[in-house]
């Protein structure tokens, strides 16, 4: 590629010269930050824990590529923004990108094509994908637990829904009013230590754009907290939802979990009857001070067999 501008900055007195700039080397990438990733990987060992967790069904004397090969090539590959599987194909002489595979950036062998990324990504099971998300979990949860010790006094989870929009005719996309998109729902995990301000992901699995906010939470939420408690066992631990979690079956469960909870409600008719003294008294503080005012009360909550006190808060701006 040989493009040409005028240029009038670096060196004014030659601002009436062309410069030419001219990409002729064949062993060039953009990715060099890759090798960041890298190292953190093999620190961590995630990778390979995670190609731990296949079986590998492929036929030995046809095999090129190992599962812990395609599996990094797949992940690094994510990670530096290249998300759909056909860039493979162009990727696979990139010598950063073989670098990250331990292979020489020049002569070595090219990497997996994009049928061979695919055929792994489509072979994965049900049983491997949990597997997979098992160790996860406890690669993050292991690595805080040598950095903390027994100082991890209090553990905040956070899960929340979010939107991945999708293009074309994308299996399970499904239109959703509310991100106004068609999309996945995938349902995020973090885990957050003490009075820390960063969270460190746990896990984020994927949904249909047409799934609740709570849906498969019970199953998910239930598998961490048991991973956290035998990592972390006299850490208090708090689960903290949004609005959309706010159904009776989540409410049961994190009560039966024995763990504290915050979770927001949908505003309902039957909770502003409830409010409204606090709302009515939070408008008449802001009319008077004329800044925001907040109002704090209780009320009484009551799912399938069981009764909560809920703390609210109403406030006027």
């Amino acid at each position: 590629m040989d493009e040409s501008t005028t240029q009038s900055v670096l060196f004014p007195e030659l601002s009436g010269k062309p410069v030419h700039v001219e990409f002729s080397e064949e062993a060039l990438s953009a990715d060099g930050g890759g090798l960041l990733l890298k190292a953190v990987d093999e620190q961590l060992g995630l990778t390979a824990v995670l190609a731990d967790c296949l079986r590998d069904r492929r036929q030995p004397g046809k095999v090129k590529h190992s599962l812990h090969d395609a599996l990094r090539q797949r992940i690094y590959g994510l990670a530096l923004g290249y998300a759909d599987a056909n860039d493979a194909d162009s990727l696979a002489h990139d010598p950063i990108h073989k670098l990250l595979l331990d292979r020489d950036p020049v002569v070595g062998e090219r990497l997996a094509s994009q049928p061979t990324i695919s055929r792994l990504e489509n072979s994965l099971s049900a049983v491997d994908l949990f597997k997979m998300s098992t160790a996860l979990v406890e690669t993050v949860l292991g690595r805080h637990k040598r950095r903390l010790g027994s100082k991890a006094k209090k553990i905040v989870l956070d899960f929340d829904p979010t939107d991945d929009p999708t293009h074309g005719q994308q299996e399970f996309t499904f239109f959703h009013g509310y991100y106004d998109s068609y999309c996945y729902l995938p349902l995020v995990g973090t885990i957050q230590f003490g009075n820390e301000q960063k969270q460190h992901l746990l896990c984020s699995v994927l949904r249909p754009g047409n799934a609740c906010a709570h849906t498969g939470f019970v199953g998910i939420a239930g598998r961490i907290i048991e991973q956290v408690r035998s990592f972390f066992p006299k850490a208090r631990i708090i689960v903290r939802l949004d609005g959309g979690f706010g159904a009776p079956v989540v409410l049961d469960f994190l009560e039966q979990a024995g763990v504290e909870f915050v979770v927001g409600l949908a505003n309902t008719k039957p909770l502003k009857r409830r409010a409204g003294k606090e709302m009515t008294e939070a408008r008449r503080r802001f009319r008077a001070t004329g800044t925001p005012a907040q109002v704090f009360g209780e009320t009484l909550f009551k799912t399938a067999g069981r009764r909560f006190k809920l703390r609210f808060r109403d406030h006027v701006r």
